[in-house]
């Protein structure tokens, strides 16, 4: 019954239809929250990956999204969402660029952040991607900087791709950017130290299991911190099956935020533009 009210309420977002289910969704997070947290809960909530990952560069980002509305041509009036948007860095580089857009992301800490830019056009919410939240409704819904591959099992990935794909309106487009895995394990550094505001961070990789696993170790104020990221090795073909899977067409593949054409030996990203199948 839920399901056929999801249908008959197309084009309208999900949060309408979640009111109902409110006791629901409230005793669903309490057995969650007795459940252990996974990798991605931890460490993205943790101040400490901001801190290490502060260098980012937001001139590339900028550089990336201006490239790619040069591609896609958004029309002015296009809804646009942005999928584990973190600290919504490009959501928000969007908007200054005047696109209506909605950020997701399943850290708390990222989501608090990024609300103190929030306008009429720009919204965040917490919000798992392999879940429903809006349907027929984004004209573009962005995935960048490898905000996938974080679940242990394929299933999961291909349920995230199919609620992309059910957010986007007929004609939408998916962009999802991810590394290029068979380039990072060629070229893999096992150790190595970075030094960001006094912290000497202890950093190991290893690939296991189709896996590209980082162990991160460190001490600040005398108390040791581990934590890890393990990101699936995920190649050209197992997106192309999942792709399949989840009812999206390739349109075209890039390697690089220059949108230069993927090589597998030598690009360092790995691009996608998809439509959905049945448009």
């Amino acid at each position: 019954m839920f399901a056929a009210k999801i249908r008959n309420i197309e084009g309208y977002p999900m949060l309408n239809v979640c009111f109902n289910f409110a006791k629901l969704a409230i005793f669903a997070l309490l057995i969650k929250s007795n459940m252990p947290k996974k990798w991605f809960h931890n460490w993205f909530n943790s101040p400490y990956y901001h801190i290490l990952y502060q260098q980012r560069n937001d001139a590339e980002a900028e550089f990336f999204i201006d490239n790619l509305c040069a591609y896609l041509k958004p029309k002015a009036n296009s809804r646009l969402l942005d999928i584990a948007c973190g600290r919504g860095r490009h959501a928000i580089y969007l908007n200054k660029n005047g696109y209506d857009i909605t950020g997701i992301d399943l850290s708390i800490a990222s989501i608090k952040y990024a609300k103190e830019f929030e306008n009429n056009r720009l919204h965040f919410y917490v919000h798992d991607m392999r879940y429903l939240f809006y349907i027929n409704y984004f004209d573009i819904a962005f995935n960048l900087f490898t905000s996938f591959g974080y679940f242990e099992t394929d299933y999961d990935h291909v349920k995230s791709l199919r609620t992309f794909q059910k957010a986007l309106k007929p004609d939408g487009l998916l962009v999802l950017d991810y590394f290029n895995s068979h380039k990072i394990i060629t070229n893999l550094t096992a150790q190595e130290v970075k030094t960001v505001d006094g912290i000497d961070f202890h950093i190991n990789k290893i690939v296991e299991k189709n896996k590209i696993i980082k162990t991160i170790e460190f001490v600040h104020k005398h108390k040791a911190f581990a934590f890890k990221e393990q990101v699936k090795a995920y190649r050209f073909n197992d997106f192309k099956l999942f792709f399949e899977q989840s009812e999206l067409e390739i349109v075209h593949c890039f390697g690089s935020y220059n949108l230069e054409e993927f090589d597998i030996d030598n690009s360092d990203r790995l691009i996608f533009i998809c439509k959905k199948a049945h448009a």
